[in-house]
């Protein structure tokens, strides 16, 4: 049976490489939208996509000869997946193409907030070779929380592990290895907030995360209290995020996800303040990372038109985790 197989949101030096396991793959324009989607995506069966380009009811319900959707990221909330399932297509993801990358970008903007990495540049490059003013603040004693342990929040407690922080951790469900191993501790959402002396997010975008980070949460962290974001920008309440900055509360936001990444104005004001480092989601963006993420993608795809199922086939939630995991 010949399939027909349609690339989304693919940058042109990476459009060969697909095209060696692919050759009568075609491709799309990047972010699509609506019909503009449904347009491109008719008479294809087979569609591999990324994060830019969602795929809600409307779009699916338009699309009958599609039957695989094979995203190209761990996340697939832009994917309405039930949608999918009702109409039997096949939803793929990459489970982990990069963790160790996102881990990395986490302690990429700690360093360079911390140590104040941008000023001292400005600093010299202006002719001033002087330190004063720019005394920094080291990683090693200080309390890392992580608010997620799956991939990447475990690679993020195993890079902690060697700076010699204290670690905590709040999910659904513990990883023993880590705790044996890294030393980490669980504790509930509201002692990860109050203890942490840096707060780093590594939870999907879902109804019960979105703005998990508000004011109330706020509240609760220590006074100077750092922040990093390189999951999903709906986790934080922008607004709320600019008063304790505005108060003091929290004393750098490291944020390379925005809630409103579409629309300038309004991160406007939060990404020009002085204590925030802001950074286009190119955690993810590496040199292995982005080979991984499409091979990983292709195997799905191979596995399909072989006729088994994807190994990294997405199924329909079935949790049985039982601890108290986040509330707002």
């Amino acid at each position: 049976m010949e399939h027909h197989i349609l690339f989304l949101d693919t940058e042109e030096s990476d459009r060969a490489l697909v095209l060696e396991r692919f050759p009568d793959a075609q491709f799309a324009e990047a972010n699509l939208r609506d019909q503009a989607l449904v347009a491109a995506c008719k008479n294809y069966d087979a569609i591999s996509c990324f994060i830019n380009t969602p795929f809600p009811k409307a779009v699916i319900d338009q699309l009958p000869d599609l039957k695989l959707l094979s995203t190209r990221s761990v996340g697939f909330d832009h994917i309405d997946v039930a949608a999918c399932h009702s109409k039997n297509i096949t939803v793929c993801h990459v489970p982990d193409y990069g963790s160790h990358v996102i881990a990395e970008h986490v302690f990429a903007l700690l360093l360079s907030a911390l140590r104040h990495i941008t000023e001292g540049d400005k600093r010299v490059e202006s002719g001033t070779f002087d330190y004063h003013g720019l005394r920094g603040m080291a990683l090693k004693g200080k309390t890392l929380g992580i608010l997620g342990t799956g991939n990447i929040g475990r690679k993020v407690a195993k890079i902690a592990y060697g700076y010699e922080m204290q670690i905590l951790a709040t999910d659904q469900c513990r990883t023993i290895d880590i705790e044996q191993e890294l030393g980490i501790q669980y504790v509930s959402f509201m002692e990860l907030l109050r203890s942490s002396d840096i707060l780093t997010l590594h939870l999907p975008a879902t109804p019960q995360t979105h703005h998990l980070l508000n004011d109330d949460a706020f509240g609760l962290m220590k006074p100077g209290a750092v922040l990093v974001n390189t999951a999903r920008g709906a986790l934080i309440d922008s607004a709320a995020l600019l008063r304790a900055l505005e108060s003091g509360k929290i004393a750098h936001a490291l944020l390379d996800v925005l809630e409103h990444e579409q629309n300038f104005e309004e991160n406007k004001a939060l990404i020009h303040h002085p204590n925030v480092i802001t950074t286009p989601h190119i955690a993810f963006y590496a040199d292995d990372s982005m080979r991984n993420m499409y091979l990983d993608a292709f195997q799905s795809i191979e596995q399909w038109i072989a006729g088994k199922q994807p190994e990294h086939i997405i199924h329909p939630f079935n949790i049985v985790c039982d601890l108290p995991g986040v509330k707002k």
